[in-house]
Formats: structure tokens, sequence, C-alpha cells
């Protein structure tokens, strides 16, 4: 059994503990978080909620469930302890500085990383990749939503002055898109100095963004998202080939599930930090590899 904890427990935390407790080669020794206490959360009466990973005893695998800005500091964390990690980091031009950030401390400490495991990046980085094996010359391109983007919506509930937001990705067309902030004001803040600060953000800085003020964001609330994934180019020099991936989904569901089987492949690879990409797919799934294959190929 492969004895995992969990970093963090807002959205994407709740869903990585449904998929580790769906997994038969997985134990959820607990759960750390700043306050180490359960309240509010009847399902974790019966794990261990602590404050410090060492009050745990073994851990194979933390599942980093904070936010982005918060996992390079996390996983420096456990893996010099030797414990392997794996993250849903996304901001996606930061991912090649954090993977030479980590890699050394990872072999170093004889631990893995894999890091940006959730769907974008992550599972989609994993479909553009065979996209472009099979279509080497061609032309690619990323269409978000319309949905609820995690990442944008703990950006913007950061901003001071934010009580609560909900952040959309709406796609414009050949991979551009803008936002739509929903936020509830805390009392006493400006409207326009905080949508600025929002518009100013790196998360939201390259995108065509809109910010309005509602009443009550959780009557907006949403979970749902959607990406399409089109490549046109050629193969085997012969052009003309057209390719095109959809899905809809539960975001912080599919980021979790992915979370979990990321720290199983963790646990397959040599001393170093991963991304999705360079992880054999077999690795992310339960059983005996030449079952696997026997089944899949």
């Amino acid at each position: 059994m492969i004895k995992a904890a969990i970093v963090g427990y807002g959205n994407i935390g709740r869903y990585a503990l449904k998929a580790l407790e769906q997994a038969e080669d997985f134990e959820c020794v607990g759960i750390i978080r700043r306050c180490a206490d359960a309240e509010g959360f009847p399902e974790l009466a019966k794990y261990r909620v602590v404050s410090d990973i060492d009050e745990l005893g073994k851990v194979d695998v933390a599942i980093l469930t904070t936010p982005s800005r918060k996992v390079e500091e996390n996983a420096v964390k456990y893996l010099a302890k030797g414990i392997s990690t794996v993250d849903s980091f996304d901001i996606h031009s930061g991912i090649a500085d954090l993977r030479a950030t980590l890699s050394p401390i990872a072999v170093e400490n004889g631990a893995v990383s894999v890091i940006s495991a959730g769907w974008d990046p992550g599972s989609d980085s994993v479909v553009r990749t065979l996209l472009r094996a099979m279509a080497p010359a061609g032309t690619s391109y990323t269409n978000f939503g319309p949905g609820r983007s995690m990442g944008h919506t703990v950006a913007a509930k950061a901003v001071p002055g934010v009580k609560d937001a909900l952040s959309m990705t709406i796609p414009e067309g050949k991979g551009v898109h803008s936002r739509e902030v929903f936020i509830e004001l805390e009392d006493g803040f400006d409207f326009n100095k905080v949508a600025e600060a929002i518009k100013s953000d790196p998360y939201f800085i390259h995108d065509k963004t809109e910010v309005k003020l509602v009443g009550s964001v959780e009557k907006i609330n949403t979970s749902a998202h959607s990406v399409n994934l089109v490549r046109d180019g050629e193969s085997s020099a012969t052009p003309g080939q057209h390719f095109d991936f959809n899905m809809k989904i539960n975001n912080p569901a599919l980021t979790g599930q992915i979370l979990v089987s990321a720290a199983r492949a963790a646990l397959r690879q040599k001393p170093g930090c991963y991304t999705l990409i360079e992880i054999p797919p077999v690795d992310l799934l339960p059983g005996e590899r030449e079952s696997l294959v026997r089944e899949l190929v």
C-alpha cells in the first residue's frame, strides 16, 4: 500500500481524498492543515488531521493541494525529508523554472516530484504531446471553457478587499481566452481599485478581463469546465490531418484524480522532478505492467 498524505484541504483536497479512498493500492495516512482540526468536515473523522507531516509517521508521497503560489515552498520542505510530492501547479510560464528548482533537491534526497499534474497543465499536456507526434508539422490550439478556472479564482480571492470570487474562462477561439471575474466585496473597499488589482495580477494580465460585482458568488458558483484541443497538420508529409479532442468535466474532481494517479507514478520513477509528459502513461495506472500492456495495447 502506498502511504499518502494530503497537504491542504480545499476543493482539490476533498476530491483527492475521494480518489484515494477509491484506489485499492493507496492508504491515506492523514491530512495536513494549518489549523490541524477536522471541524466542519465530518468525512475527516476517521483520519488524522495534523499541522506537521512528521506526526504521521511513514509517508511515501505528499499530495499538495495548496494554491500554486504555495507549491514550491511545500515541495521543497517535503522533498528535503525524502518524501515524494505531486502537485497541480498551474502557472504555465513558471513550470520549467519550478522543475529546475525541485529536481536537484529530489535527487539529493532520493525522492520524486511530479509537478503540474492537473488536467491543464497535466493530462492535456500529454494529449498535446501525442498530437504533435501524430502530426509533427502543424498548428495546435487549446480552447478552455466556458468554465471555472480554479487557479484564477484562487488568485482573485487573494486580492485584498475580495470576500469571495469566481473566475470564468471564456473561449474566444484559436487559443485566445477572456476572463469574467465575479466578486463579492469586503466592506470599506473601493470596487474600481480592487478590480484593477485583479486585472494587474499575473494570472490575468495577459487576457481581456472583466470584473463584475455580485451580491452572492455562491449563487452562481460552479465547478464545471471544458476544453477543446485542436491540431491541423501533416503526417508523413501528407497534409489535411485534423485532430479534435473534447471534454467536459468537474474541474477539482478531475484534478484530484490525476494527482492520485501521478502519486502512483511518482513511486515508479528514479529520483528527480518530472512533468506528466515525461512519465510513461502506464505508470499512472494500478496493476502490473504486463497485464496492462495485454489489456490496453
